[in-house]
């Protein structure tokens, strides 16, 4: 019998006859409330007829007698007292469970057709909503903070699927390119050392890429994963180290290198965070025009820590910026590229910043090129004043020195970097 596989987007919920579910629930408890509530009553009202006193008046001189003839009496009233008072009660408490079930009923309403909807919605249909109307009540909250929920998942599902998307297409090319060139080889009978030895190198580059592209995606997964730990970190080292590693290959593409670098203490996971200006860095070099300029400069104001990178390069639309930070997105509409960058850079920085509770500001400049801001929480110092952050900065950029050794300096700064 084949096995039938549940979706995990559908829940299960229970039917709603059961025993167990919130009308029966509240019916039972209007039913209890009411029956507590009656018998209180009537217990009251049988100890004041009990207590209560019959004034006897003696025209005959038999008032004694006369007292022994009512108690009987007395005591019957209360027994029919007694008697008829249970019976409107049981009576009124039927009723109160009728009237408590319909009302229940009126107000469970709309929870009942949420259920219902979300039973439905699997991830195939994850875009329909409840758009649940009515007034400004529990409900109606309710409804929103699931219409919220499923908008988050249905555009945490889309990535997903543009993710897996470009990753198998990216891991697909080279395995096409190395069968190719293994069966190229094979089938060649004039094939001699050199060209083994060619294809050898070439399959080694390639192995080496795919090598690059798989450790990029570990990075991607861990960060989004969250820190493992929090230690403390200057961002001012952390940037001094990645300018340090990126200085040959900036020479080689005739990029300057230009910093302003101050304390900027936080605290995460200092080789995420390294990771981060690194790959920011290297996504300004190599996205860069001949000739042009990098900028970094670190800051801590206002309670928070900064780093900036400011590139020259290729004009870019501002529509375009957001995209450049999801997976295997390139400028131009590019996913793969031969120098061995597959545009997961500026990906990773995202999942490590919101893995830091760090903030992205980032914007196309006119002339050309990005500039990148992110905030990290300072750490938290006992009697330190952090500098007040003014209540209309004016856009403004950091003095630039060049990263030793000294070049010459690129021109003004364009105010576009947000100090």
């Amino acid at each position: 019998m084949p096995m039938r596989l549940r979706d995990p987007l559908r829940p299960s919920i229970s039917p709603s006859l059961s025993l167990r579910t919130v009308r029966m629930r509240l019916t039972a408890l209007y039913g209890a409330l009411f029956m507590i509530s009656g018998a209180v009553l009537l217990t009251i009202t049988y100890l004041l007829q009990r207590r209560a006193k019959w004034v006897v008046i003696d025209t005959s001189g038999n008032a004694r007698e006369i007292r022994e003839l009512l108690k009987p009496m007395k005591e019957a009233q209360l027994r029919d007292l007694l008697i008829q008072s249970g019976i409107a009660l049981a009576i009124m408490v039927v009723i109160s469970i009728a009237l408590g079930w319909l009302v229940a009923g009126r107000v469970l309403r709309p929870l009942r057709t949420m259920t219902a909807t979300i039973q439905q919605i699997s991830a195939r249909n994850v875009h329909e909503r409840l758009a649940v109307t009515g007034p400004r009540d529990e409900m109606k909250d309710l409804a929103d903070t699931v219409d919220g929920l499923l908008g988050r998942l249905e555009t945490a599902l889309d990535a997903h699927k543009r993710f897996v998307a470009n990753a198998a297409h990216e891991l697909r090319t080279p395995l096409t390119l190395e069968r190719a060139l293994l069966e190229e080889t094979l089938t060649d009978r004039e094939a001699t050392l050199e060209s083994y030895r060619a294809t050898s190198e070439r399959l080694l580059a390639i192995s080496k890429d795919q090598a690059r592209l798989l450790e990029a995606l570990l990075t991607l997964a861990s960060s989004e994963r969250g820190l493992d730990r929090q230690e403390p970190f200057d961002l001012s080292d952390l940037a001094r180290q990645a300018l340090d590693s990126s200085r040959l290959e900036a020479d080689a593409r005739g990029v300057r290198l230009y910093a302003q670098i101050t304390p900027a203490p936080s605290a995460g996971d200092p080789a995420l965070a390294g990771r981060l200006i690194a790959n920011l860095i290297d996504n300004a070099v190599h996205h860069n025009v001949p000739g042009g300029h990098v900028e970094v400069a670190t800051e801590t104001r206002a309670g928070r820590a900064f780093v900036w990178v400011v590139n020259s390069g290729p004009v870019i639309s501002p529509q375009q910026v957001g995209r450049l930070f999801e997976p295997f997105q390139r400028l131009g509409g590019r996913t793969a590229r031969s120098d061995g960058h597959h545009g997961l850079g500026l990906s990773i920085v995202r999942a490590i910043a919101t893995a830091h509770g760090a903030d992205i500001t980032a914007h196309a400049r006119p002339g050309g090129g990005l500039s990148v801001e992110i905030s990290f929480p300072a750490p938290v110092v006992p009697g330190h004043q952090y500098p007040r952050k003014p209540d209309n900065p004016r856009p403004r950029g950091p003095r630039t020195t060049p990263a030793a050794p000294a070049t010459s300096s690129p021109g003004q700064r364009p105010a576009s970097n947000h100090m």
